[in-house]
C-alpha cells in the first residue's frame, strides 16, 4: 500500500544526507507512504516529473526517521497510535509534541523551560513521521528551520526576551501560500513556483517569533473537500479509509496527529472548517479580510468574482485560535493589505454581557432543508442541545434555515466562473490527469459572461439580505449547526458541500470545534424511525453512502456561526458555551 511513484522496482536514491538534526550521514532510500486509494495516472511526461518531486522529497529523510516497513505493508485503519509507538522520537519530544498547545508551549519557551530548538526538532520529526503514515505534507524543511530556532534561542539569549508571542511556536503553512525558500502550487504540478519572500501573513507569524518547518497537502486545484494531488491522497488518521476534508486537509491529519499544534488554512467553500471537523480540532474562518490574503494566489482565481475566500487558523485549542488572531490583527495588516477591514479584535475575554435575565440565544440548525443528516452528526447535535439546555446563560431554539435551493443551484457556476477552463487547459498542456472529484465539479459547466456574473452577483446579494432579516425574525445571536452532512466522507465520496458552503455564500465567519462523539462500528447506528424516507435523489444518495462505507472512528464535529464581522463574538460565545459541551479544550 505505497504510493504509485514509490512503488516502481528498483527506484532508489544513492544521494547523501548530512541530517542537522542528528549529525549523522544516512543514504536515502524510497520514501514509503501508506496509501490507501491511488489517484489517477497522467501522461508519461507528467507521470516522470511527479515522480521526480516525489524523490527530491524523499531525498531529505534520513533512514532513521523512517518508521517500521510492517506499518506502511499492514496498516492500522487507526494510524493515531503511530508516531507515539514507532520508536523514533525520544519521550522528550513526545512530551513537547503532545502536552502542550500553541499558547502553553509559547509560554514555556519564554520562560525558559524549552528552547525554540528543541521544540523545532521535536516537530520536525513527528511531522515527518505523521506523513509517512498519512501523506500530509509536500515540503519538509529541517534545516531552514533550526537555523530560523537557533537565531530565535540567540535572540532570547542576548536579550532576556522573546521576538513576540509567538516565539519558538512551529507552524505548519497550505501548499499555496507562499513561504520565503519554498515552493507554492494551485494544486496542479504545472503550477509549482520558487518563492522567494513571505506571503503578508506569513512574514507577519514569522516577526511574532514563529518557526516554520513544513508545507502541507491540498487537493487538485484546491477546490476539493478531499485532498487528492499530484502527491498523491492524504489519509484521515482515524481511519485511513475516510478522507481528512480538504482543501486543507494536510493540515488537518498533521494536526490531528500532532505533527503539528498551529497551522494555516484557506476556506472558500469549508476547506478549513470541514477538514478541521473530519479529524477533531479546531478551524476557524473569519469573516473574508478579517486576515491578510496577499500574495496568497499566483495568477487570477475566478471563484473570488463571487464568494471571497478566508484565511485562518487550524489548531487543538480554542485559546490558541484566538492567539493567532489577536497575534496578526495587533500588527495592523490593513495597512499593507488594504482590502483587510481594520476591525479590532476582541475574542477571548470579550463580555458578552450575558446573564439569566439577558441569555445567549443559541439558534440550532438540524438540517438545511435538502438533505438529512447522517446517524452520529445528529446525535452529536441532539447531545450539544441536551447540554445546552441546562446552563442558565443560554437560551435554546430552533432554527429553520431559509430555503436554499435556489442558491444552490447557483453556487456551482460563482465558484467555477469560467466553466473550468483554466483547470482543463493546465491539465490538457501539462498532461496531468483531472481527478474524480474535478470532473464531478465541472460536469456540464460553461462559462458565464460579464453579464452572468452579475446576475450571480444580484441573487447572491438578495440571498444574503433574506437571510440576514430571517436571522433577526428568528432572534438568535449565533447558529449551532452541522459542518457537514455526515462524519469525515469515505474518499471521493464528499460531494454535498451546502452545510460548509453556506457560511461562504453569506460570508459569515464560522467556526469548526470537535465533540465527544465519534462514530462506532458498522452497523451500530441507524437513521431514525420516521426519517426512513429520502427527501430527494441527493438524500437518498447521502444515504446510501452511510450504508455502503464503514466510518468507524470519525470524530463528530460542530459549527457555530455569528454574524458578518462578528468574528471576536463568536469566539467569545463559544467560550462561554465550552464547559457546558464539555469539550476538551
Amino acid at each position: 500500500m505505497t504510493s504509485k511513484a514509490d512503488s516502481k522496482p528498483g527506484k532508489t536514491s544513492s544521494k547523501i544526507h548530512a541530517t542537522a538534526l542528528g549529525g549523522l550521514e544516512s543514504i536515502i532510500t524510497q520514501l514509503p507512504i501508506i496509501q490507501t486509494l491511488p489517484v489517477p495516472a497522467g501522461s508519461a511526461d507528467f507521470e516522470q516529473k511527479r515522480a521526480l518531486a516525489l524523490e527530491e522529497f524523499a531525498s531529505k529523510v534520513p533512514v532513521e526517521y523512517r518508521i517500521p516497513r510492517h506499518y506502511i505493508e499492514s496498516p492500522p485503519k487507526d494510524v493515531t497510535p503511530i508516531p507515539r509507538e514507532c520508536g523514533i522520537l525520544d519521550d522528550i519530544e513526545l512530551d513537547i509534541t503532545e502536552q502542550y498547545d500553541a499558547t502553553a508551549l509559547a509560554h514555556a519557551i519564554a520562560a525558559g523551560k524549552l528552547t525554540a530548538v528543541s521544540v523545532a526538532k521535536a516537530f520536525i520529526k513527528r511531522s515527518i513521521i505523521c506523513h509517512q503514515i498519512s501523506n500530509c505534507l509536500t515540503q519538509w524543511m529541517p534545516e531552514l528551520a533550526l537555523k530560523r530556532a537557533q537565531e530565535l534561542d540567540n535572540y532570547f539569549s542576548r536579550t532576556g526576551k522573546t521576538m513576540g508571542p509567538l516565539h519558538g511556536v512551529p507552524i505548519s503553512v497550505k501548499q499555496h501560500i507562499p513561504l520565503a525558500d519554498t515552493d507554492s502550487d494551485m494544486g496542479f504540478l504545472a503550477t509549482k513556483a520558487h518563492n522567494p519572500q513571505d506571503s503578508l501573513l506569513v512574514a507577519i507569524l514569522r516577526s511574532l517569533g514563529a518557526v516554520f518547518y513544513c508545507k502541507t497537502a491540498q487537493p487538485q486545484g484546491i477546490m476539493h473537500i478531499e485532498t487528492d494531488g499530484y502527491h498523491g491522497r492524504t489519509l484521515n488518521p482515524h481511519n485511513i479509509n475516510l478522507s481528512p476534508g480538504g482543501s486543507s486537509g494536510g493540515e488537518a491529519a498533521l494536526i490531528a496527529l500532532r505533527g503539528s499544534i498551529l497551522g494555516v488554512g484557506t476556506d472558500i467553500g469549508g476547506s478549513i472548517r470541514v477538514p478541521a471537523g473530519f479529524v477533531g480540532i479546531y478551524g476557524f474562518k473569519p469573516t473574508a479580510y478579517t486576515l491578510p490574503m496577499r500574495e496568497f494566489v499566483n495568477g487570477a482565481f475566478p471563484a473570488e468574482l463571487n464568494i471571497l475566500p478566508s484565511t485562518g487558523p487550524m489548531c487543538t485549542s480554542l485559546r490558541d485560535v484566538d492567539l493567532f488572531m489577536h497575534g496578526i490583527l495587533s500588527q495592523q495588516p490593513y495597512i499593507q493589505d488594504p482590502r483587510v477591514v481594520p476591525l479590532p479584535w476582541k475574542g477571548l475575554g470579550t463580555d458578552l454581557q450575558v446573564s439569566k435575565t439577558n441569555r445567549l440565544k443559541v439558534g440550532i440548525m438540524f438540517n438545511d432543508g435538502v438533505v438529512q443528516l447522517q446517524p452520529p452528526v445528529l446525535r452529536a447535535l441532539l447531545e450539544a442541545q441536551k447540554f445546552l439546555q441546562v446552563s442558565p446563560l443560554v437560551e435554546i431554539k430552533p432554527y429553520k434555515v431559509p430555503s436554499i435551493h435556489e442558491i444552490l443551484g447557483m453556487t456551482s457556476k460563482m465558484y467555477v466562473p469560467d466553466g473550468g477552463h483554466s483547470v482543463r487547459q493546465v491539465c490538457e498542456i501539462s498532461g496531468e490527469p483531472l481527478h474524480h472529484l474535478t470532473e464531478f465539479n465541472l460536469e456540464g459547466l460553461e462559462p458565464v459572461d460579464a453579464y452572468g456574473i452579475a446576475k450571480l452577483r444580484v441573487s447572491r446579494d438578495a440571498f444574503r439580505i433574506a437571510f440576514s432579516e430571517d436571522w433577526a425574525a428568528q432572534d438568535v445571536d449565533v447558529i449551532l449547526s452541522p459542518l457537514h452532512v455526515g462524519p469525515a466522507a469515505a474518499h471521493d465520496t464528499a460531494k454535498y458541500l451546502a452545510y460548509s458552503a453556506l457560511w461562504n455564500i453569506l460570508d459569515c465567519p464560522a467556526i469548526a470545534f470537535p465533540t465527544s462523539t465519534k462514530v462506532g462500528k458498522k452497523g451500530t447506528e441507524h437513521y431514525a424511525a420516521g426519517d426512513e424516507k429520502p427527501w430527494n435523489e441527493l438524500d437518498a444518495h447521502v444515504r446510501a453512502l452511510w450504508e455502503e462505507h464503514d466510518y468507524e472512528g470519525a470524530p463528530i464535529s460542530l459549527q457555530l456561526s455569528a454574524r458578518k464581522h462578528h468574528d471576536g463574538m463568536l469566539i467569545a460565545a463559544l467560550d462561554m458555551m465550552r464547559d457546558v459541551l464539555e469539550l476538551e479544550q
